[in-house]
Formats: structure tokens, C-alpha cells, sequence
């Protein structure tokens, strides 16, 4: 008999009313261990160490689908018998995500089997009617018994297999419930087992704690290749796809969907949808060229300064890293005599985008001593560059992508870090600054 943390998975041999791991309260419950007894699989069998040089090395075949941003996100394109992880909030949009690209690969390259433990195959059905994911080679399985779905998935032979969700997996061997630590870990590990000894690719849908974290043992993030997040507000219709892990290509990358009525739709130009109903000519606002994974976007950065009624002004920011305004708000009014103290301050990035990147230290800058002192940026001015405590602008990465994407929305105007810029975009006019007081100077 044991006591497992449903957050963390730490152990012990007694109960505790907050966890020593976590530190959350009343998460341990009981489990009883039982002890099994498991043959070795034939891929391990008889396996001896090789010298790394003669072991044959892989073809690195991908599988690419018609969601081209999801390939992206993955390095390439789905790798065999690969295991990956998909969080998100609830009703975020995971499973009509994964149903989509289920029904794209069964039609290109090899059959599906969709597990759903959470839906009954008819509600798949609907769903898939809707966003026209019906295919001859998806198949759907509603079981929640881990030994039933591994004896579907060696019957049916899919090239990839969705377990939606592997909190609802359970294996008859454990008496805890499903979702539990003991639960989720042992799944996971059959199903990492399965990966790699046929070759299937297995999505793992996974859900998300109060706290923003895969719900879980933390072992379960380790044992998967990839672990990807889909993010987004109720309140605006885009969501982002990040790879958090990915033991096949970059974690850099994201890619960028819109939900609608059929379904979630790849959004080819981020920066037109981000800029698409800012406010010209308005006090406070400049665009920011930000840069996500290898993807400039171009996001507005708006700023509202206004008299403090309390003693203690208020510092709101949304979208942008807190402790880095405070640090260029500081700078402001110490190096260059802008009166802030009794002022609140209130930062946000228009889009719902979250952006923490340094890279917006001098946008946000001008659009607050824009506010500040009620005069107004050109709209057709972009400025990016992180902001030191001695008030001087640094360079950032990839500052002519930055460049590029801001020429080719027609933007004419970039203020910089100083550097060497005489490879500009043509139609776009550099200006270069050392300092934030040269940058507001000429802004």
C-alpha cells in the first residue's frame, strides 16, 4: 500500500495532507502496488551493445499531411513509431485537431485508429461529419481497457493510433482509478512499449491542471518524444501549436490555427490577422516585429498611462513579460526623467498573443512615453531591441527577418538596435539608436 501525488507522482508510505513534492494539498490518495511479473519483448531479447559506429543508422522517413503548420511544428513531419504528447485546456480544441490530421493521413498515407475513452464512437461520428474527417481508413475504438486497445491496435495494424485521453486509459492489473499516477504511468509506458517495437506513431492526449501543467506524473513528460501544447482564450478565435520537447526537430517553432465552424484552419499570414484592426494614429500603440520559433510576426504593442487615484500606482500587463516592463519602466523614469510613480501603467499585446522575448523592451518603451506625454507614433514605424539598466537599446536575433516582414507589409520605417543595417529591405528606412532617449528622440 502506497500514497501517490495526483500533480507530481512523489511517493510515501503514509498519507500527507500536503505534498512535500509539490506542495499541493490533499492531492496524495491510495493506490495498492501490485506486483508484476512481465516477459522481455522479443525486440530486447537476447540484445547486446553495439559499437555506435555499426549500429545501421535510420532513413529518417517522415510522414507529412495537408496541415502543413502541424508538420512544421513537429520538425518535418510525423516520425514512425514515435511517441507524442498533446495538452491544452479544455474545449481548446485538441481533439478536432488531432480527428483532422487523422483523417488527412489515413487518405494519404496508411490507416488510423482513433481511441477514444472519453467519446462514444457515435459522438466521433458527429464530430467528424462536421469537420468533414470521414475516411475509409480511420478507424474509431471506444475502449478505455489498456489490454483491449493494445490487442486492437496488433489486430487492426494502423500506422498511427490517437489515445484520446490517456487519463481515461486503465489497466485491469492496478486498483486504483483512472487518471491516477499509478494509472497514467503505466499506460504510457505500454504504449511507449507498443511505439517502438511496431513502428506506430501514438498521439497521447493529455490534460491540463489549474496550474498550466500536463495533469500527471512528471515522468510522463520524459518518457514521450515530443510534447506539444495548444494554447489559446475563449475569447478570440486563433489557437497556437508548440512543441514544449521534441527529440526530432526544433522547439522553436509555432504554428497558428483558426477556429471555425468546420474545423481548426491554418493561418498562412499571422502578422496581417494580428494587425488587422489596430488603432493609427492613436497614443500609446507601436508594432512590435516579435519572432516565434523561426516566424516573425508583427504584434501591436499598446500602452494607457494615467493618473494613480491610490497611493500605489497599478501595473496591468497582458501579453508581455512583467518583470521585464518593470525593468524598462524603472529605466524610463531613472535614466531619462519620465515621472511614472504616480502613474498606472497599463501594457498589453493586441491579439491574445504571449510574448516574453526581450526583443520587445523598446516598443514597449515608446508606446509607454507615447502615452505618457499624448503624442502619437507614425503607424507606419516598427521597433524592436532589449533595453538595458543603463538605458542602452542591445541587439536582438534575427533582426533582418524581423526586417523583412516588416517591408513586406509595407511598412517604411524600423527603429534598431545600432549595428550594421546596409542589407535592409528596399522601401524600408533604418534608423539605428544606441540609447532609449536617442530612440525617443526621434520617435
Amino acid at each position: 500500500m502506497k500514497y501517490s501525488c495526483q500533480e507530481c507522482g512523489y511517493e510515501s508510505i503514509g498519507w500527507l495532507g500536503r505534498c512535500p513534492g509539490c506542495n499541493a494539498w490533499n492531492s496524495l490518495v491510495e493506490e495498492v502496488e501490485i506486483p508484476q511479473v512481465q516477459n522481455k519483448s522479443a525486440a530486447t531479447r537476447g540484445a547486446s551493445p553495439l559499437p555506435i559506429a555499426h549500429i545501421p543508422a535510420e532513413d529518417g522517413k517522415r510522414f507529412t499531411t495537408g496541415l502543413a503548420e502541424f508538420d512544421r511544428v513537429l520538425g518535418g513531419g510525423l516520425v514512425p513509431g514515435s511517441l507524442l504528447l498533446l495538452g491544452g485546456d479544455p474545449g481548446v480544441g485538441k481533439s478536432t485537431l488531432l480527428l483532422q490530421y487523422a483523417a488527412d493521413f489515413s487518405r494519404r498515407h496508411g490507416g488510423v485508429l482513433y481511441v477514444s475513452g472519453e467519446e462514444s464512437p457515435p459522438q466521433v461520428r458527429l464530430r467528424a461529419d462536421r469537420l468533414g474527417a470521414l475516411a475509409d481508413r480511420l478507424y474509431v475504438l471506444g475502449e478505455t481497457d489498456l489490454e483491449a486497445v493494445i490487442e486492437q491496435a496488433g489486430r487492426c495494424k494502423p500506422s498511427v493510433m490517437i489515445v484520446d485521453s490517456i487519463q481515461t486509459m486503465r489497466n485491469a492489473y492496478l486498483a486504483s482509478a483512472p487518471g491516477s499516477v499509478g494509472q497514467v504511468r503505466t499506460c504510457a509506458g505500454a504504449f511507449l512499449q507498443l511505439a517502438k517495437e511496431t513502428g506506430i506513431s501514438i498521439f497521447l492526449v493529455g490534460h491540463i491542471t489549474k496550474t498550466g501543467a500536463l495533469a500527471g506524473p512528471r515522468v510522463l513528460e520524459h518518457m514521450v518524444d515530443t510534447v506539444l501544447y495548444l494554447e489559446g482564450e475563449r475569447s478570440y478565435p486563433y489557437r497556437l501549436l508548440r512543441a514544449a520537447k521534441n527529440r526530432f526537430g526544433s522547439t522553436d517553432e509555432l504554428a497558428m490555427f483558426g477556429m471555425e465552424e468546420t474545423g481548426l484552419v491554418e493561418v498562412a499570414n499571422p502578422s496581417a490577422v494580428f494587425l488587422a484592426d489596430r488603432a493609427v494614429g492613436q497614443p500609446g500603440t507601436i508594432v512590435l516585429p516579435g519572432l516565434e520559433g523561426s516566424k516573425a510576426l508583427l504584434l501591436e504593442v499598446q500602452a494607457l498611462v494615467a493618473g494613480s487615484a491610490y497611493g500605489t500606482p497599478r501595473r496591468l500587463v497582458t501579453g508581455l513579460d512583467y518583470n521585464r516592463v518593470l525593468l524598462v519602466l524603472a529605466v524610463l523614469e531613472r535614466r531619462l526623467g519620465l515621472v511614472l510613480g504616480t502613474q498606472d501603467v497599463y501594457l498589453s499585446l493586441a491579439g491574445g498573443l504571449k510574448l516574453t522575448e526581450p526583443a520587445a523592451d523598446l516598443a514597449v518603451a515608446l508606446a509607454v512615453a507615447s502615452s505618457l506625454r499624448e503624442q502619437t507614433i507614425s503607424g507606419q514605424t516598427v521597433a524592436f531591441g532589449e533595453v538595458g539598466l543603463a538605458g542602452e537599446v542591445r541587439p536582438v536575433r534575427a533582426g533582418g527577418r524581423r526586417l523583412s516582414e516588416a517591408a513586406r507589409l509595407g511598412f517604411t520605417h524600423a527603429v534598431v538596435p545600432s549595428g550594421d543595417w546596409r542589407s535592409a529591405p528596399a522601401g524600408l528606412e533604418v534608423t539605428a539608436v544606441r540609447t532609449v532617449g536617442e530612440a525617443l528622440a526621434l520617435i
